[in-house]
This record gives structure tokens, C-alpha cells and sequence, in this order.
């Protein structure tokens, strides 16, 4: 079956009817990710998986998406960033939240921010900000948290300001901005630290205060002694009922968070001991990984991916293993976690990455594999000394054993839907070991497909599945003919270059020389 198997890929990849993969459109939104990552300085590598050829960014590092897979949230405080904000964050047009705070971002404020209509919270304090303030940020409808203090923000505040109808937080504080306030509705509001604008001024808003408190009181009248006491009087009463009311609050508020851990206590173990049932895996505890991993130091990563890390580790009986460990216990990642124990679970065979274990607890999801000591076919593709041939034929047959085990044998069929070089593991004897199944799906033997959200790296998706989401077989057949081509030429399917040949971009692009 395998040699059958080899010989229909590579009459797939050489017949004339294979569309150009360079041609084939781009997600417009990781195009304007990739614009701000480019447009940024990232000393900590933590835009590291924003990937120009994915095919959504929903498994992108601090981007949360919406239910229609849009960029929703954009959450990048203290990260340790520099460089400009690029104008392209205005082409995400579904963003809701946005938090750069804490960082050494130069450069203007784009005015494309106006663009977005659902923006809501916007936080770019305590970074290095300079030029005015684009008026474009006033004339957003759906603001009504916007904090800029803390930079270097010079000119006038834009008039427009007076007419935002939601903001509640505006924080324009320490900047160098002059010239008069425009009446705001914010709540709370402020222009502390601009000294153009709070030398000689005792407003209100020079004090960070509310504005509704700017217009002081009068005193009361020393004449008016007992009405004086009695409200002193009814202060007092109304503090003590107020005080025995919130301990009351409090205690009640503690039982129920007490009964509420209790419930996800429960949750996790019945959820771990259902997990138990699954291919006989072992629970490892949260405090042993920590120590497997010498608490998840970073010089322990073996890799990075959209939902997590990937951690070489020692348990205490000397083994080694890979700990992945999922970045989010969100929808997403409790997704991909359940996706994985189930494949796993279903498929066992010697081209097939084992599952040892897993970790619950109520804040992480992770799971614990054999270590490939050999590391993925993508990495040793470029690495020295470089695979022989006979090695490469191991790897293409053992490859192709494991995808027709899952495609023929297991009952339901699993469609893996990201096979690449870079899943495909090599253990101590370089023996192929098909891993990843984080994408995979579950299909009835009587069914030709299944339509779903599109998956995987694009440059080796099939066009079909890429133009109608339907997935089958057939798609990994596909990604594992690109892998072919990788193992025969050595270069990778995307963004590689042969000055001597002339050629660059996709692999498919290549002329067929004859």
C-alpha cells in the first residue's frame, strides 16, 4: 500500500492541472499583522509565530478572534516591544480592545485607529509616543476607554473630543500637550503633567479628578453647629451599617467562591478520570512537570506553536520526554487539547506519536510525549550533515505508513490536515513518527468529506480545500506529496530561494525541466 501510495502523490504534484500556490489570496488580516510586526522591535521573540502564510491569525500569540474567526483583541502590554506602530492596525477592522501599554513604541499615533468602528478600549500609556493627537481617535463611536498618558504627545487636544458620546476613561495625562481643554462627558478625565496646559491653572482636570466634582461646594456655614453634629452623627450610623453590611457581603462572597472551586475540582478530576479511560494514560501532577522542566525555564523549549510551548523534560525516574503546554485553557485551547487525547487515544501505531500523559488543573492543559531525540524532518532538512538519500526514502515510507494507517485503519478514518515536514518526527533511529494532532478530524468511512473551518500552513493545503473548506484524505495525500518534494530537493515549500536556478516562492512554481 505505501508504494501504491507514493507513486499517486507524485503523479498528483507533476500533472499539469496542480494550481499555482502563489497565486492563491492571502488572509488580508494576517497580512496587516505581519505589517505591524514588521513595523515593530521584538527583542523577546513574542510575535515569533506571526506567520505571513497562515491561513487565519486565531492561533497567533496575544490575538484573540471573535466567532468568525476575526481579530477581536489585540493584547501586547509590557512585552517589552519598540520600534512604530504601523498604519495597518487600521485594516483590522473587527477590533475591539487593544493594550500596547508598557512598552518603548516610537513614532505618531497612526490615524488609521479611526478606522474602527468597534474599537472600544484603546491603551497605549507609558510608551514613547510623539506628535499630536490625530483627530480621527474623537470621531471613533464606540470608544469609552482611552488612556495615552505617559508619552511624549505634543499640539492641541482636537475639539472633537467634546463630541464622543461613550467615553468614560480618558487619560491624557504627562504629555506635552497645550492650548485649551474642550469640555469632555468623560467620567473620569485628565490632563495632569502637561505643563502648557496645568502651570497656571487650577482646573479640575489638572488634579485628576472627576469632572463632576470640578465646581467645589460651598462651605458649610460655621453658624449652623448642630446640623453640623447631626450629620456628623448620621456619617457615623450610616458608615457602621454600611461596614456590617459589606463584611456580611464579603463572608457570603467567600462561601461561594469556596463552593465554586469545590465544583471545578470536581470538573477536573471526573474530567481527568474520563481522560484515564483513554489508551490507559498516566495523570502526571502539575509540581512534577515544574520540576521535569526546571519550572518551564526557557532554555528548555524544543519548539513554539499557536497554542503553546513545546518543553524538553526529566521525570524522576530519568526519562525523557516533551512537555507541551497549552498557552490558554480558552476555547481554542481546551479545543486542541481534547482533539489531541482523542486521536491519540484511537490511533496506535509505530509511525504514530504516542501520548505518555497529560496535566489538568483548573489554569493548565498540557501533554506529555516521548522525546524524539532527532528532532522534525524540517529541522534536519537544514541541518548538517545532511540526510542521505537511503534516509530519506525511510522517512517518505514511514511517513506514508502512518498516514494510511489513520486514512484505512482506524475506524473512524482521521484526516490530519496540517502534514508538514515539521510534523513529522524523527526518533533515536530516525524512524518517521507522524505528530501534531491538533488539527485533526474524525470522518466516517462512508463519508468523500468534511466541511470545515480552513486549517494548517499554507504551501502545503490543497487548493480545493483552501477554495471550499471541504477536507478529506485526499488533503493530506496532498501535504504529503509537498513533503516529498521537500525531502527530494531539501529546500522548504514557501520562501526559499536558489540563486543559481533563478528559482523563488512556491515549490509548485518550479518549471519541470523537458
Amino acid at each position: 500500500m505505501p508504494v501504491k501510495f507514493l507513486s499517486f502523490i507524485i503523479l498528483i504534484l507533476f500533472s499539469s492541472g496542480v494550481p499555482s500556490l502563489s497565486s492563491l489570496p492571502t488572509n488580508p488580516e494576517v497580512e496587516a499583522l505581519n505589517e505591524i510586526r514588521e513595523a515593530l522591535i521584538d527583542p523577546h521573540g513574542e510575535l515569533h509565530n506571526w506567520d505571513l502564510y497562515s491561513v487565519d491569525p486565531c492561533g497567533f500569540a496575544l490575538i484573540s478572534c471573535n466567532s468568525e474567526n476575526r481579530v477581536k483583541i489585540l493584547n501586547a502590554a509590557n512585552k517589552g516591544l519598540s520600534g512604530t506602530l504601523s498604519p495597518a492596525i487600521g485594516n483590522l477592522t473587527s477590533l475591539t480592545e487593544v493594550y500596547l501599554q508598557k512598552n518603548s513604541i516610537s513614532g505618531k499615533i497612526p490615524a488609521e485607529l479611526g478606522n474602527l468602528p468597534s474599537l472600544g478600549r484603546l491603551d497605549l500609556s507609558n510608551n514613547n509616543l510623539s506628535g499630536p493627537l490625530p483627530d480621527s481617535l474623537f470621531h471613533l463611536t464606540s470608544i469609552n476607554y482611552l488612556r495615552i498618558n505617559n508619552n511624549s504627545l505634543s499640539g492641541e487636544i482636537p475639539v472633537s473630543l467634546a463630541k464622543v458620546p461613550k467615553l468614560s476613561l480618558l487619560d491624557l495625562s504627562f504629555n506635552n500637550l497645550s492650548g485649551p481643554v474642550p469640555t469632555v462627558q468623560a467620567k473620569t478625565f485628565s490632563v495632569e503633567g502637561n505643563v502648557l496646559i496645568c502651570r497656571n491653572s487650577s482646573k479640575g482636570y489638572c488634579a485628576a479628578i472627576q469632572p463632576s466634582s470640578l465646581d467645589s461646594p460651598p462651605n458649610a456655614s460655621p453658624g449652623k453647629q448642630k446640623s453640623h453634629r447631626a450629620a456628623v452623627a448620621f456619617g457615623v450610623a450610616l458608615g457602621c451599617t454600611l461596614g456590617t453590611l459589606f463584611v456580611l457581603a464579603l463572608v457570603a462572597w467567600w462561601k461561594k467562591k469556596q463552593s465554586k472551586q469545590m465544583i471545578q475540582d470536581d470538573y477536573d478530576h471526573n474530567h481527568a478520570e474520563e481522560m484515564m479511560c483513554l489508551g490507559n494514560l498516566k495523570r502526571f501532577g502539575f509540581r512534577e512537570l515544574q520540576i521535569a522542566t526546571d519550572n518551564f525555564n526557557s532554555k528548555r523549549i524544543l519548539g513554539k506553536g499557536g497554542f503553546g510551548n513545546v518543553y524538553k523534560g526529566y521525570l524522576q525516574d530519568g526519562t525523557v520526554v516533551a512537555i507541551k503546554r497549552l498557552k490558554d485553557c480558552s476555547h481554542n485551547g481546551e479545543s486542541q487539547f481534547q482533539t489531541e487525547i482523542e486521536m491519540i487515544s484511537l490511533a496506535v501505531h509505530r509511525n504514530l506519536l504516542r501520548l505518555l500523559g497529560f496535566c489538568i488543573t483548573p489554569s493548565e492543559r498540557l501533554l506529555i510525549y516521548p522525546f524524539m531525540s532527532n528532532g522534525s524532518v524540517a529541522s534536519r532538512l537544514r541541518a548538517k550533515p545532511s540526510l542521505d538519500w537511503n534516509m530519506r526514502k525511510r522517512i517518505a515510507l514511514g511517513a506514508a505508513r502512518g498516514l494510511v494507517y489513520l486514512h484505512e485503519q482506524c475506524d473512524p478514518k482521521i484526516i490530519h490536515r496540517d502534514v508538514k515536514a515539521a510534523n513529522i518526527l524523527l526518533d533515536d533511529y530516525c524512524e518517521a513518527i507522524v505528530g501534531d494532532f491538533g488539527l485533526a478530524k474524525l470522518m466516517d468511512h462512508t463519508d468523500s468529506h468534511v466541511t470545515t473551518a480552513v486549517r494548517g500552513t499554507v504551501g502545503h493545503i490543497a487548493p480545493e480545500y483552501l477554495s471550499t473548506g471541504q477536507s478529506s484524505e485526499k488533503t493530506d495525500v496532498f501535504g504529503f506529496g509537498i513533503l516529498l518534494l521537500e525531502l527530494i530537493s531539501g529546500h522548504t515549500a514557501l520562501d526559499f530561494g536558489n540563486k543559481a536556478a533563478n528559482q523563488k516562492g512556491a515549490m509548485l512554481d518550479w518549471p519541470v525541466a523537458g
